[in-house]
């Protein structure tokens, strides 16, 4: 029997291989990973709700089911957590928010917890968000601070912060979480792990962001095999989501990992054409991993996409949807909100129709310029953020002079604006032992590049080894 400490460290491919050679159970991986979220709950404070009793629950379910050889589905068995922004039937739903009320039956899966359940998942619980998901750290006046895994004093990142914690840590390898403007890549590069931000459509979507089609549900995982595993079950239609994309091609994303870089040309963008200022352990870190990919036989040319930033119609874009998400409280609801949100929502309800449709004249022509990008290149590398993780419980670094999480993630929003498929994967630690991610950008519909060049580099630059390999959190 492996010892739970090591395999709370497993891949989600590696505990099925497990189950399926009989070397160990659903259970045994299930009271694991419950191990571990019991034991760094109180450190980084990564979860809303750990419900181990129906998660022991499943997992006896499936063990019976692997027993009998007759599996549910792709990751049957597989201990798996969700941001609490995703409903979950069963589990309230409260968003980080005072405002929500935990009474009711919460009788309805989103369609990505749906299909997870069709597939035999564990739920062990769900992860925590700042308030409905406004911003890039995760703190909530419901929950409090989430912390990262390297270092307690700094932040996980946000929005998914609680979905990355949970990763990093072993309590569960796979995780849902959700991106309006870089929240499953700011917290994956701040602790560590992979995450996709699929195009647009690609992972059904329900109920409807009030951020409207800047929202993204992505998977959140230590590599990049069990993210694409995750994409299989998850990238499914479903008739609620108007906006949802039909079958993927090609049919299995894990099918399609093969095949590394050759021949691929690869724009690296150190910094957007000096438009952003890059530490230089970040940039240091994802130079050398581009310097990989050529080294792989991809054709890199250091270049920047046709574009200013457009924070200014990203932020009228997300303002309208902070004012539009909470337009139903009262006055003394209002008074219950984090302090930035009730800033951004007064703003965003001052936001004319004639405002936001030239927000949306911005995106379209940043897509139109994308699109034209991706004519002469299959992919765009950037570093994920310029900065690696900062003190915990505030917005924005001190010192920094930045008002808004805008500020330091400008690198990741351009791309909810573009519903282009980007993904971040760790590619090495800052001078204070603080991992550094790096962006991999492709055309829309083309997710199974993104994931395809992210597990060539994934390979390149991370020794063999239980879970992950290379650059661990502390406690793991």
């Amino acid at each position: 029997m492996t010892e739970l400490a090591e395999l709370a460290q497993l891949t989600a491919t590696q505990l099925l291989d497990g189950y399926r050679k009989g070397e160990f159970s659903p259970v045994d991986a299930t009271r694991a990973a419950l191990e571990r979220a019991e034991q760094l709950q109180p450190v980084v404070n990564a979860f809303v709700r750990i419900d181990a009793e129906a998660a022991l629950a499943q997992a006896a379910e499936s063990a019976d089911r692997w027993r009998r050889g007759e599996p549910a589905g792709l990751v049957d068995g597989v201990p798996t957590t969700v941001k609490d922004i995703i409903l979950l039937r069963g589990t309230p739903t409260l968003r980080g928010s005072k405002t929500v009320d935990s009474a009711g039956s919460w009788s309805e899966d989103a369609p990505s917890t749906a299909r997870l359940r069709e597939h035999g998942a564990v739920f062990l619980g769900k992860t925590t968000t700042p308030e409905y998901g406004w911003k890039g750290v995760t703190d909530s006046p419901l929950t409090g601070v989430t912390r990262n895994p390297y270092d307690s004093s700094r932040t996980a990142g946000g929005s998914s912060g609680g979905s990355a914690a949970a990763v990093a840590l072993g309590a569960g390898p796979l995780s849902l979480g959700t991106d309006g403007g870089g929240s499953v890549r700011i917290p994956a590069a701040f602790c560590g792990i992979f995450a996709l931000k699929p195009t647009y459509g690609r992972v059904p979507l329900y109920p409807a962001s009030a951020f409207g089609t800047l929202a993204h549900v992505g998977p959140m995982t230590r590599t990049v095999a069990d993210a694409a595993l995750l994409m299989d079950v998850i990238s499914r239609p479903d008739s609620r989501d108007w906006s949802a994309l039909g079958p993927p091609v090609p049919d299995s994303y894990a099918d399609s990992l093969s095949g590394g870089v050759r021949g691929l040309r690869v724009a690296y963008s150190a910094s957007f054409g000096g438009q952003v200022p890059v530490r230089p352990a970040v940039a240091g870190a994802v130079r050398r991993a581009v310097e990989r990919l050529a080294e792989l036989g991809a054709h890199v040319t250091e270049t920047d996409p046709d574009f200013t930033d457009p924070v200014d119609a990203f932020q009228t874009l997300w303002f309208s949807g902070a004012a539009r998400v909470t337009q139903r409280l009262g006055s003394r609801d209002v008074e219950l909100l984090d302090p930035g949100l009730r800033e951004i929502r007064e703003l965003g309800g001052r936001i004319s129709a004639l405002d936001y449709l030239a927000a949306v004249d911005v995106r379209m022509e940043l897509g139109r310029r994308m699109g034209l990008f991706h004519e002469s290149y299959d992919l765009l590398v950037t570093p994920t953020l310029p900065i690696t993780a900062f003190e915990a419980g505030v917005e924005v670094p001190g010192g920094s002079g930045l008002r808004r999480w805008t500020g330091w993630t400008p690198f990741t929003y351009p791309f909810n604006m573009t519903q282009q498929p980007a993904a971040t994967l760790p590619v090495g630690v800052d001078g204070d032992g603080l991992p550094v991610g790096l962006q991999l950008v492709a055309a829309r519909h083309r997710d199974d590049l993104v994931l395809r060049a992210a597990r060539a580099l994934e390979e390149a630059l991370r020794p063999a080894g239980p879970g992950s390999g290379g650059i661990r959190p502390v406690g793991s």
